[in-house]
């Protein structure tokens, strides 16, 4: 999947003659922009059945589609260096998706992400019992929302304020401070939730 997904980038960088992502991106939509949203929505539907497949619970399947998405987010950035030797740097801008609003952001940040999903989804496969209370679902949804927000912030601004084009939209600095607190605080509750938890009862 990582080596299909990192070739068609490549045919999609060719097709429209992007060298430099910051220079050349160009998000008017064309005959191409609805079937390209329909291939980055399919990529998730298949790293879903893929879950859904391995696991024999909730929890498990919920666990090996973090997995898969991890390590496939993963080597899609490694299928694209040995493609076209980029990106140069782990800071390199990259453009994330394009549902629901375009999603900058440095390299690091998904591939941080990604090690973090990983992480969370083998604790999800393993054969021991935890408790996922409520307040640290709306901890971990909040710490989802925060680190979204730093991928889609300049795209938000412009939608917000009406200010700007969202086919022009550029990345500007990156908030690290909001993607770091969005970050640890998803990692604590993690090892929270698996490792201090005295109630062994799996919720359903």
């Amino acid at each position: 999947m990582a080596y299909l997904e990192s070739a068609v980038v490549v045919y999609l960088r060719g097709l429209y003659g992007i060298e430099d992502l910051l220079r050349d991106m160009n998000f008017t939509p064309d005959k191409y922009t609805f079937i390209e949203i329909g291939r980055e929505a399919a990529t998730i539907v298949m790293l879903v059945f893929i879950g859904i497949l391995a696991g024999n619970t909730v929890w498990k399947k919920s666990g090996y589609f973090l997995i898969a998405f991890g390590i496939w987010d993963i080597f899609y950035y490694l299928w694209l260096y040995v493609f076209i030797k980029w990106p140069e740097s782990i800071f390199d801008w990259d453009i994330l998706f394009l549902i629901p609003l375009p999603w900058w952001g440095p390299v690091i940040a998904p591939i941080l992400i990604s090690l973090l999903l990983i992480m969370t989804g083998y604790f999800l496969t393993m054969d021991r019992s935890y408790k996922i209370k409520s307040f640290d679902w709306i901890i971990i949804v909040l710490s989802m929302i925060i680190i979204l927000f730093t991928f889609m912030e300049d795209s938000i601004i412009i939608v917000i304020t009406g200010n700007g084009d969202l086919t022009n939209v550029r990345p500007t600095d990156y908030n690290w401070i909001l993607f770091s607190a969005g970050y640890i605080v998803w990692f604590m509750v993690t090892l929270k939730v698996f490792f201090t938890t005295r109630t062994f009862s799996q919720t359903q």
